[in-house]
């Protein structure tokens, strides 16, 4: 089995991106600079990451029967993803993220679509893609039940496991226990620290199962109980979509390579600097010969 080898199970969404200098407020009308669409959702997105660096990708989602559905599967064929466990549903449109950018920042409104028919059948049906992996990636982009199932066969046939808990919401104590490691941004731990109702013991264990993002703060994480910041890389910021899939797939990616979680922290964090570098989530994904010049153009040392 290839080394590298990782799937990811997740959202499919094309993003509307519209720049403006200022967001609207309700009743408001404002102008805006210029419109894209792009692709994106955070299955998709972490997939693209993880690719452009080297690893052996496969994406399971769905999409629409529509043209938003067809430039997508393309699109993740082309960035040398195996995209034959992608489903296309018909009568259902394909997902969108409708983002507006303003002075580097971000709001978005998610309409799922085709992603909601990710159900714990169609993951049973693609057992065989996740007991071949060596890391299962995961975000909360489609049903809970059918990333519960998900983990569940990965744990029964010793894959790792990956979840990104966005967008936030309540988590069982089943699938925290069973998951490998967390990668929540300092506001979705918060969240997420808040809805449990554990002891003190059990808030230690999973603290060790967290890499937590926090954007131009860096990154945390815990080692043997003690806290390690790993600091931000300064960079021209122009788009923060996308940034914290970056960290994601090349923390699959760096973990599939063998390094352990820090390093892999470590080179997560420089990709996702990078990254924010260009407009659109998917579009300032670094290949690895990227950040390796990076790294020597910045005398940087994971």
């Amino acid at each position: 089995m290839n080394g590298k080898k990782i799937t990811v199970i997740g959202s499919i969404n094309m993003d509307l991106v519209t720049s403006t200098t200022k967001i609207p407020k309700v009743g408001e009308t404002v102008l805006g600079h210029s419109f894209h669409t792009i692709p994106g959702g955070k299955g998709a997105n972490q997939a693209v990451a993880a690719a452009r660096l080297g690893a052996d990708v496969t994406m399971i989602g769905a999409v629409g029967n529509d043209s938003f559905g067809d430039t997508l599967v393309n699109h993740l064929t082309n960035q040398g993803i195996n995209s034959n466990s992608i489903m296309k549903v018909k009568k259902t449109s394909t997902g969108i993220a409708s983002i507006v950018l303003s002075d580097a920042d971000n709001s978005i409104i998610v309409v799922p679509g085709a992603n909601n028919h990710i159900t714990p059948e169609v993951i049973d049906r693609h057992e065989d893609k996740i007991i071949n992996s060596n890391i299962l990636l995961l975000q909360l982009e489609i049903p809970l039940e059918s990333v519960i199932r998900a983990v569940e066969l990965a744990k029964k046939h010793g894959v790792l496991t990956i979840l990104n808990p966005a967008p936030i919401q309540k988590l069982p104590k089943e699938l925290l226990e069973m998951v490998d490691y967390l990668t929540p941004n300092e506001h979705e731990q918060a969240q997420l620290f808040a809805s449990l109702d554990e002891t003190d013991q059990e808030l230690a264990k999973l603290k060790e199962k967290c890499i937590v993002t926090k954007g131009a703060k860096g990154v945390m994480l815990y080692k043997n109980g003690e806290k390690v910041d790993i600091p931000s890389i300064q960079v021209e910021v122009v788009d923060t979509t996308g940034a914290g899939d970056s960290f994601n797939g090349a923390m699959a990616f760096a973990l599939c390579e063998g390094a352990e979680i820090e390093e892999a922290s470590r080179f997560a964090n420089v990709v996702g600097a990078i990254s924010v570098t260009k407009l659109g989530a998917q579009t300032g994904m670094p290949t690895k010969e990227e950040v390796e010049e990076f790294l020597q153009v910045h005398k940087l040392f994971l």
